[in-house]
């Protein structure tokens, strides 16, 4: 499995943090690929599945979706339940819990860490899965799609934290890669 953690701090409280990221269908908001995400059953919590609808160069492709667990207001866990091995997880680690490089006490105006955690196996990837233009492989598809996936988990962390504190500033992210393809 190929991995992938993006994490920053945030300051915001950790039960707003999480009420945000458990809306999923504003995601499209924060990604230049991700066109549409539509709920398909469910309120957010577990069992709820969803249609994203992605687009890059000449293809389409919607993905689906579905929560597996949750933990207010720390953890939302996903998986993609088709034509894929992914899933991840969004966690929300409260100020108390972030170590700090100076001995200061947690305070009000400490921020929480907020991580998009995503593991997939490009080799389960369905090549049934998309209707592609004459003469293009899936394997040269996986091959550029693949790295944007960095890409957009970073840009999807940054505006998330900008429309979470409801001003633009510099993001600071640590990114964790177990791939030699990301």
């Amino acid at each position: 499995m190929d991995e992938l953690v993006v994490s920053t701090e945030v300051y915001a409280d950790p039960e707003e943090v999480y009420a945000f990221l458990l809306d999923f269908p504003q995601y499209a908001n924060y990604s230049e690929y991700l066109r549409e995400v539509r709920t398909v059953t469910g309120d957010g919590g577990p069992g709820t599945k969803y249609a994203l609808t992605f687009a890059w160069w000449k293809i389409s492709y919607t993905a689906r979706s579905e929560v597996t667990g949750v933990a207010p207001p720390k953890r939302i866990d996903w998986e993609i339940t088709k034509d894929i091995d992914a899933g991840g997880c969004w966690r929300v680690t409260p100020p108390e819990s972030v170590e700090r490089d100076d001995d200061a006490d947690a305070t009000d105006d400490a921020p929480c860490e907020v991580a998009l955690e995503v593991a997939f196996d490009p080799g389960s990837a369905s090549s049934d899965a998309l209707d592609l233009p004459r003469l293009v492989s899936f394997d040269w598809v996986l091959k550029k799609a693949i790295p944007l996936i960095r890409d957009e988990a970073e840009q999807v962390v940054e505006r998330a934290v900008q429309d979470l504190e409801g001003s633009t500033r510099d993001v600071d992210l640590d990114v964790y890669v177990d791939s030699d393809r990301i």
